[in-house]
Formats: structure tokens, C-alpha cells, sequence
């Protein structure tokens, strides 16, 4: 069966070429590189074309504010190779999103250490560079073939005036304490191997698209995790708001994470 999704020029794109796709686009593997275009369905109306490309387009200026080779924490971000009017090129991540790494595989603890350490270093440069994911989830994570870890996808992230105090922006709901509780997230899927789905918009009116952070009962239980009062601390504002001390070589500072220190703004 040919894939419903359809390339620039209108032509079926073939199953063998496709990554994957979110709401608003789809990712092919071209000569090695991972091409991500506007999601364009055969059935797909012009106007729902043209939003799909304007989204692209944003998370594009994302791509370039986050481009920083002279600071080391923007290696947690993968790589934009260029950027066309309707494509973006990234850097292919041979091993796959991290949400299918561990529904096949079990990572030690050293191994998730390492993830955490980097997954907070990055998180970390992406809010100096004035910006918020908003959308930190286990599928955006990204694995090279060292296992390094990276992320993708800032379809749906807020790039702010590069003046912003990050201590106090609230673009619709979404802050830094947000963008930290889905790390926490993140962190608990990595220990526990259970996905951990957090829904911001739950007790919402129809009419309300203001992001809320949901009450603590509404999160699973952290008792007997490992790390589980890291996760609590991201979940709660702790860990957001002043130190903590973990051990005496590993200290958390907001989402600094085992170590890992946020750089001045």
C-alpha cells in the first residue's frame, strides 16, 4: 500500500523513505540526511498546506537561534545542516527517538545518568537562548550511534525577544518551571519504563488554551524510584527554584541535572 503522504512536487512518497511525521510534518531519510517538509497529505486543502509551512518556517528560526558552536551545551540539540523554503535538513539520528529505544531496551543506570546530564545541559542552553520547547517528550529525544542523546522538534516552542527574563515569561501558560516538569517527565519513562503523559490543558473550558501544570495527584507516584526526588523536585518547582543537594558531586541548580551548571545569562 502507498503512503498517503505526498512530496513538494505532489508525488506519493515512498514508505522506504519516510521517518516519521507529526501533526504538521514528515521526516524522510535522503542520502543520509533526515529531510523534514510540510505534512501534505493527498486529501490535504491548501490552506492546511500553508499552515503546515508556516510552521516549519518557525521552528526553522528556532533551528538558527539555537546554532551556537561556541557553546558546548548546543550539542544536545540536533543538528540544522540547512533550510530551504519547504524543507529543513537535519542531522540523521541513526538509532531512533528514545521512546522506541526503551520499549526494546532496558538502559543501565549509567547510561541514563548520562542522558539525564545531557538532557538538563541542553535544556539549560535552550532557556539562555531565550527560548521554550514546550513540547519535551521522550519521542523528541533523539539517539546518534554512541547513544548520545538530542533533541528535536521545536514545532509547537516559543522563541522569545532575546531580552526576555526567562525567570518571568509566561507565554500562554507555558514557562521554564513547565518545559522542567516535562523534562521530570521524561526522566521517570527513562527509570521506569512507563510512559508518563502529562496533560496540560485537563480541566480546560473549550475556549481556554492557557497551559496549566497539573496537581500532584493527577502525576504518578515517585515512592521507591530511583532518583525519584529529582523527579519530584521537577515536578513540584523544587529543583526549579533553588539548589539541591543530590551528593556531594552531583548538585541540581533549576534543571541543572548531575552536574551539569547553567551558564549567566
Amino acid at each position: 500500500m502507498p503512503s498517503p503522504f505526498l512530496d513538494r512536487q505532489g508525488n506519493t512518497i515512498p514508505r522506504e523513505q519516510i521517518l516519521g511525521n507529526g501533526a504538521s510534518a514528515v521526516v524522510l531519510l535522503q542520502d543520509g540526511v533526515a529531510i523534514k517538509t510540510p505534512l501534505r497529505y493527498r486529501w490535504s486543502s491548501d490552506y492546511e498546506v500553508k499552515a503546515n509551512i508556516q510552521s516549519l518556517k518557525h521552528e526553522q528560526d528556532v533551528y538558527r537561534r539555537l546554532q551556537n558552536h561556541g557553546d558546548d551545551r548546543s550539542n544536545g540539540v540536533v543538528r540544522c545542516m540547512g533550510c530551504s523554503a519547504d524543507a529543513t535538513q537535519l542531522a540523521y539520528m541513526i538509532e531512533g527517538d528514545l521512546r522506541a529505544y526503551l520499549a526494546k531496551s532496558r538502559p543501565p543506570r549509567q547510561l541514563q545518568l548520562r542522558w539525564f546530564k545531557q538532557m538538563a545541559c541542553t535544556l539549560s542552553f535552550i532557556h539562555d537562548s531565550r527560548v521554550l520547547v514546550t513540547d519535551i517528550a521522550s519521542r523528541n529525544f533523539l539517539l546518534d550511534s554512541d547513544l548520545s542523546l538530542k533533541i528535536c522538534d521545536f514545532t509547537e516552542a516559543s522563541l522569545l525577544p532575546l531580552d526576555s527574563d526567562m525567570e518571568a515569561v509566561d507565554d500562554n501558560g507555558y514557562t521554564m518551571r513547565i518545559d522542567v516538569g516535562l523534562l521530570g517527565a521524561v526522566m521517570y519513562e527513562v527509570i521506569t519504563g512507563a510512559k508518563c503523559e502529562i496533560d496540560l490543558f485537563k480541566d480546560n473550558s473549550p475556549t481556554d488554551g492557557r497551559a496549566y501544570w497539573p496537581e500532584r495527584r493527577y502525576l504518578p507516584s515517585t515512592q521507591d524510584i530511583w532518583l525519584g526526588c529529582i523527579i519530584e523536585g521537577c515536578w513540584n518547582g523544587i529543583n526549579f527554584c533553588r539548589p539541591t543537594r543530590l551528593t556531594p558531586n552531583c548538585q541540581i541548580t533549576r534543571y541543572s541535572i548531575l552536574g551539569c551548571h547553567e551558564r549567566p545569562a
